[in-house]
């Protein structure tokens, strides 16, 4: 059988971090299952954030108005993306697992892996119009979020002064992961370690260890499959007339995102649902 190959995308400015430590642990423990564990260190390797013209070799195809989503997908269909950006594509290409370990910045991901997203993350290597989401180019590939907190659990409860992390999560991994096409896995989250006993830290760890074990085996999170939607321009886009009616019964709404008015559905974005709908299912 061939090696399997993992990616970890990695943003932290510190080897004596603890995102550092969880980057060793999944680095030790995939490696101890046979996979080729690849690892893009974003702030060693100096990654740039700015998506500008510098990403695009050769002549642009409308110089009076760049418009960096198409350039980059013309530059990524003739070879003509910056090295840099060609270099993390061929491991996104190559893994199996990509999995993103980062702190917590303003709700989202640090600047730095930002950047990553926007600039490798290109159309057409992607996604393309025909294919996002379960349809998506990476349809194939998992992929999970990993990170730390400064704020304790509670906090980001739906009573929690910062709000339900459901709903801070649904952005990155429904409209970054998912819409790549990634069966995206249940995120590893962290809370607050940094004020955290060293016995609580190292708790964290083996748990995460433990995890990583079997983590190709776990059930992908459920999003709204494809297949609900009116894929057309004149359709709008918008959930098809039938299956609105059909969910009406229903005392949730499909997903975080797509709550229909109704309750969002508990801890959609942090757990994999049991017993939900197969992504071809319209009942």
């Amino acid at each position: 059988m061939a090696q399997k190959t993992a990616l970890i995308v990695y943003a932290h400015q510190s080897p004596g971090s603890f995102n550092a430590a969880v980057r060793d642990v999944a680095q030790q423990e995939l490696a101890a299952q046979g996979f080729r564990v690849l690892v893009s260190d974003l702030y060693a390797a100096n990654f740039r954030a700015e998506s500008t013209q510098d990403d695009v070799i050769g002549g642009l195809k409308k110089p009076e108005l760049f418009q960096y989503g198409e350039e980059t997908m013309h530059a990524w269909m003739e070879g003509r993306l910056s090295d840099d950006i060609v270099a993390e594509q061929r491991k996104v290409e190559e893994a199996e697992l990509v999995i993103f370990q980062f702190p917590l910045y303003w709700f989202s991901v640090p600047a730095i892996m930002k950047g990553w997203m926007d600039r490798v993350l290109t159309q057409g290597f992607a996604f393309s119009l025909e294919k996002i989401y379960n349809n998506g180019v990476f349809k194939e590939k998992k992929a999970m979020l990993s990170f730390t907190t400064g704020a304790m659990k509670s906090m980001f409860q739906p009573d929690g002064i910062n709000g339900d992390i459901n709903i801070a999560l649904w952005p990155l991994q429904n409209g970054t992961l998912h819409f790549c096409g990634f069966q995206v896995l249940a995120p590893q989250i962290f809370w607050s370690p940094a004020h955290c006993p060293s016995s609580v830290r190292t708790t964290m760890l083996d748990g995460w260890r433990a995890r990583v074990k079997g983590l190709l085996a776990e059930r992908p999170l459920t999003f709204a499959p494809c297949e609900l939607f009116d894929l057309s321009f004149q359709g709008g886009f918008l959930l098809l007339p039938k299956v609105r009616e059909e969910r009406e019964s229903r005392p949730y709404g499909i997903t975080t995102g797509h709550h229909l008015g109704k309750p969002l559905p508990p801890d959609n974005q942090v757990k994999a649902q049991q017993g939900s709908d197969p992504p071809d299912d319209r009942k």
